[in-house]
């Protein structure tokens, strides 16, 4: 689905970017145009001044250039993120792939982007990227993305389910990624942040199916659970979490850069 919405995004936002490049060079020539009549009839008659009074003439030249900027800069954005949608599904890559990691957690990222603004007035929840130097990694890279975003987005739920401290305290609510090589053999991905944490009886819990500390409609319980299976039985991998109360939660994702064997399991079941 996420393939097939970036495939439909990208064919009107392409005919748009190629066609602001026409219409600045229009615009340009129309600017250019105005500012030779006015060298040459500076004297306006009546009907036209107040025309050129009522839709303010001189704001307009001036500010038109700034909005196609902007219009351009808009472009180029939805661009970056057809992009990042399209790397993140990666649906014609079923099988094991050798990847760049941080890749794919920065489409996540992009993917998440909005889901990071806080109510109240309150500061962004950060990100603080700590990238160790990767080689590529095969694994299965859509289904891998699907475990990050899972993370991710725990670990946005549980920052936002914890607005009265952020009002209470200077900190900054924050989610740490750190990547590292392990042994010249593994790759670790730790997904962090400095939420309310987990009691003990919640963690022991938490990649059981149908496990959920989310009211209900919000969650289904299956995130984790898949995510275990996806780290752990496909990937021949680790999927581990540290928690307590009051000290945030951190996941650690960890699998072998290369030459494991493809899992009997044929199919993971999206997340939700």
């Amino acid at each position: 689905m996420v393939a097939g919405v970036a495939h439909e995004i990208n064919n009107p936002v392409s005919f748009i970017a190629g066609n602001l490049r026409y219409a600045n060079q229009y615009i340009d020539d129309l600017l250019d145009l105005i500012t030779v009549y006015q060298g040459q009839y500076p004297q306006l008659n009546t009907t036209i001044a107040a025309k050129t009074k009522s839709i303010e003439l001189e704001y307009l030249c001036e500010d038109l250039p700034k909005l196609m900027a902007s219009m351009k800069v808009g472009s180029e954005r939805i661009t970056d993120i057809v992009l990042g949608l399209r790397n993140f599904s990666r649906l014609d890559e079923a099988k094991i792939k050798s990847v760049d990691i941080h890749e794919g957690i920065d489409n996540t990222l992009m993917i998440m982007n909005h889901q990071l603004t806080l109510s109240d007035k309150l500061p962004d929840i950060q990100i603080v990227k700590e990238y160790g130097k990767l080689p590529k990694v095969s694994c299965y890279v859509n289904q891998l993305n699907q475990v990050f975003m899972n993370i991710l987005n725990n670990a946005i739920y549980a920052l936002k389910e914890n607005m009265q401290y952020w009002q209470s305290t200077t900190k900054i609510p924050t989610i740490q990624i750190k990547t590292l090589v392990v042994d010249n053999e593994r790759v670790l991905i730790s997904i962090k942040d400095n939420g309310p944490g987990m009691k003990s009886e919640v963690k022991e819990q938490i990649f059981n199916p149908f496990f959920t500390t989310k009211p209900v409609g919000q969650g289904t319980g299956l995130g984790l659970s898949i995510s275990y299976q996806i780290a752990v039985e496909k990937h021949q991998g680790k999927l581990s979490c540290i928690s307590a109360l009051g000290k945030g939660t951190e996941f650690k994702i960890e699998i072998p850069i290369q030459n494991f064997k493809e899992s009997a399991i044929t199919s993971i079941e999206p997340l939700p």
